[in-house]
């Protein structure tokens, strides 16, 4: 069964967002994004995030006992940091954790599908083909999104990728790997950004590895612009 929460309850028609973030689990919005939302949001322009799922499978760190109570403390934990970048229109799903590349393709991007044409962004972000760590999630997020915008009719938003601006050391990730072609300097968010991070309490390990490998994208978010020159 599929359910959907919202931060905020979804008017018929929906005003035209800045930005949309389509990603399958909660925190995957605010370590390569939380400056470039705030910024938007703080400059008159909204933001709306997708979360397919509920981020159930992962690890617990000791905070709750089952998928269910981490689903649950995953959704309060989103609440905290989407409160903190200001960004208040937010589709939960509840799409099978760790496990999208088995389900129905189809309804993926049918969900991805409806989101843009109902929020009619500026610009949709999500995973780039490798998924940017090889996430098996995000690399099913990616082709289920670009799937749903190849088939909009008319004109399209600007397509973002999360990207590094450095090869990924796995090999593996190579072939499918994209190099940022937008730097965007987030240094005014610093505080703020590290405050939505540490909202996700579950995932203190996840945010520890961020910071050791790639601190420099806590003051400089990088994307990869589809169609754009490099």
């Amino acid at each position: 069964m599929l359910s959907r929460m919202t931060a905020d309850p979804i008017p018929s028609h929906s005003p035209r967002l800045k930005l949309l973030l389509i990603v399958p689990h909660p925190d995957d919005e605010v370590y390569g994004a939380g400056g470039t939302i705030m910024e938007f949001e703080d400059a008159g322009h909204s933001c709306g995030l997708v979360t397919l799922t509920r981020g159930n499978a992962g690890r617990t760190l000791g905070l709750c006992d089952t998928p269910e109570q981490l689903a649950e403390m995953r959704e309060v934990e989103l609440a905290a940091c989407l409160d903190v970048l200001g960004l208040t229109v937010h589709e939960q799903h509840s799409f099978p954790d760790k496990a999208l590349r088995e389900h129905d393709f189809e309804a993926l991007v049918q969900v991805s599908r409806e989101a843009l044409e109902r929020y009619q962004p500026e610009i949709l972000l999500t995973f780039p083909p490798n998924g940017s760590n090889g996430h098996p999630d995000h690399q099913t997020t990616h082709r289920a999104v670009k799937a749903a915008w190849d088939s909009l009719e008319g004109p399209k938003p600007e397509l973002w990728y999360y990207a590094g601006t450095s090869a990924p050391e796995d090999d593996s990730l190579l072939p499918a790997w994209l190099p940022a072609n937008l730097k965007r300097d987030v240094t005014p968010y610093i505080t703020r950004k590290l405050k939505a991070i540490g909202c996700h309490r579950t995932q203190a390990l996840s945010s520890v590895d961020f910071l050791r490998k790639f601190p420099e994208r806590i003051t400089e978010e990088t994307f990869y612009v589809v169609g754009a020159q490099d």
